[in-house]
């Protein structure tokens, strides 16, 4: 029997024509009583008989394919118009979330006996997504997050980042796809990090008050002033230095790298660079950092230099397989650089007699030095404890012996005595008379930040965000910390002052003299209108 035209075809309000497919309408007429049966009878009787599991719906289209099909949904309440076709793959495909929540129904069509078709909705496990999760219950999902936040994982390295870059780049870029892979060996952001606390050790150092006067420097027997040039020279050799000690770390430890999630895309894991041009690299940019700190600094900076990369990829590095105590070696590492710079600035104006490693470094002028020192050195623990944490099953997995997965509860309190040693050691750089007030205050506020950080992180044990709170804390407090100190550097802005008012003062003088200088003229002009007079009166018979 064929259906009528007029209940296969309708018009919407906006015009638009909807025509049923010749399934739906067999499917819609093929049991004449369901016409006649109202579907509140039907929902009492499927809501009184049916086990809430495995539930069987007779052929109600009206109410099974009007009220949950998908794609009516979504050309109804999204795009505001009817779709004007649709298929029975999605009545077959459409699911509806239950009631626990927990479940979803997922309903396909099967004949009985009889050969009537019927629908047989089954639960089976899913959660919510975004689309079926009810309002109420995101925002409370929302806001027990935000009050319990749950550790996410931190960025991959730089290392990790610039390979991808370079494997990404078209194969026509050798050149650029070379300089990225080799600049991933060199771990660009730990290097600009050494950079960066080796040139405010430098620019940090007290400029002898011998220098500021250029007729007393001149009779200095030193190589070169404080100057620009060995800035530059400190700036190069460091770089290189920490290119080739980083670099030799990744030789040594490719295995190792290739179990951790955050080091296993580094080139020499993914096989982008060999091991022989890995070492020709490293040597090479050792050779040449070293070259260039022994003759624009000075020998002892050179030595300290050395001394750094053996300790980093000659000590550190296996140590991590075999003791925690790795830690602290890592800490030695990297309180080297500042001393690097101190001793630098130091070499420029020694002379001749008192030039050795002692003059520079065991003199009572290098307790800044030693005081930068010790800050990064204290800086190392909250740092490297909170970012070791959210790998801990890297480290595991690759059998570095770390205080994270060994000692969690001795990883947080570590980490916050080293937090609260900073006070002490930024006050020494102001009691030591490096820097002005103005630091103190602004590190106070720092370290109190980190310290607060630090203090979550060893109540929890690293969980509820307090890991990945502490690294944050502890990547913005160093630098801030050291911009601040050279803002605040002793005399700086005592000098900006007095040569204000000096050029203030050297302007009143040009003026008074321009001043006198007009007198002058003005006063001989009229003795000389005087004088004219009486002169003629003389000379005249």
């Amino acid at each position: 029997m064929k259906a009528p035209r007029s209940l296969l075809q309708s018009r919407s309000p906006f015009g638009l024509k909807i025509k049923a497919s010749t399934c739906c309408s067999k499917h819609l007429f093929s049991s004449p009583s369901l016409l006649q049966r109202s579907s509140i009878h039907t929902k009492r009787k499927l809501h009184a008989t049916a086990p809430r599991d495995q539930l069987v719906v007779p052929q109600t289209f009206i109410h099974d394919y009007f009220s949950a099909n998908n794609v009516i949904d979504r050309g109804w309440l999204t795009n505001s118009f009817i779709a004007t076709t649709s298929s029975l793959a999605a009545i077959e495909a459409k699911s509806g979330v239950s009631q626990g929540g927990s479940q979803v129904q997922k309903s396909h069509i099967e004949r009985n006996e009889r050969g009537a078709e019927k629908v047989t909705i089954t639960a089976i496990p899913h959660s919510y997504d975004e689309k079926e999760e009810l309002p109420h219950r995101r925002r409370k999902r929302l806001k027990e997050e935000a009050s319990s936040p749950q550790d996410r994982p931190l960025p991959f390295d730089a290392s990790s980042q610039l390979t991808t870059a370079a494997t990404n780049l078209p194969a026509s870029a050798v050149l650029r796809r070379r300089f990225a892979t080799y600049l991933s060996l060199a771990k660009p952001r730990l290097s600009f990090l050494i950079i960066l606390t080796t040139t405010s050790a430098y620019s940090l150092y007290p400029i002898p008050d011998v220098l500021s006067s250029q007729a007393t420097a001149d009779a200095i027997n030193s190589t070169l002033s404080t100057s620009t040039l060995t800035l530059l020279y400190l700036t190069l050799g460091t770089f290189l230095s920490s290119a080739s000690a980083n670099t030799l770390n990744m030789l040594f430890e490719p295995k190792q790298d290739a179990l951790m999630v955050r080091t296993r895309n580094r080139p020499l894991v993914r096989k982008l660079v060999g091991a022989p041009s890995a070492a020709i690299f490293a040597t090479v940019t050792g050779l040449a950092g070293l070259t260039l700190l022994h003759f624009g600094t000075n020998p002892t900076v050179a030595a300290l230099s050395a001394l750094n990369i053996f300790l980093y990829a000659g000590v550190y590095t296996p140590m991590k397989r075999l003791s925690s105590w790795n830690t602290w070696v890592g800490a030695v590492v990297g309180a080297i650089p500042p001393l690097m710079g101190w001793g630098a600035a130091a070499g420029q104006a020694a002379t001749a007699e008192h030039h050795s490693w002692q003059d520079l470094l065991l003199c009572e002028d290098a307790t800044g030095g030693w005081l930068l020192a010790a800050l990064l050195f204290a800086w190392q623990f909250p740092h490297f404890n909170s970012l070791s944490h959210g790998i801990r099953e890297d480290y595991k997995r690759a059998g570095h012996k770390m205080l994270c997965w060994m000692n969690p509860r001795r990883n947080g309190r570590v980490a916050l005595r080293y937090s609260i040693l900073m006070f002490p050691i930024c006050g020494g750089l102001w009691w030591a008379g490096y820097v002005n007030s103005g630091f103190a205050m602004l590190s106070t506020m720092c370290n109190v930040w980190m310290t607060r950080e630090a203090f979550r992180f060893w109540r929890d044990q690293g969980g509820r965000g307090s890991a990945r709170g502490l690294f944050w804390a502890s990547v913005w407090q160093l630098p801030l910390v050291l911009i601040g100190a050279l803002v605040c550097k002793a005399g700086v802005w005592g000098r900006l002052w007095e040569e204000k008012k000096d050029s203030e003062d050297f302007e009143v003088i040009q003026a008074i003299q321009e001043d006198t200088s007009d007198a002058t003229n003005l006063l001989d002009v009229q003795l000389a209108r005087s004088v004219g007079p009486n002169m003629r009166a003389d000379q005249s018979p």
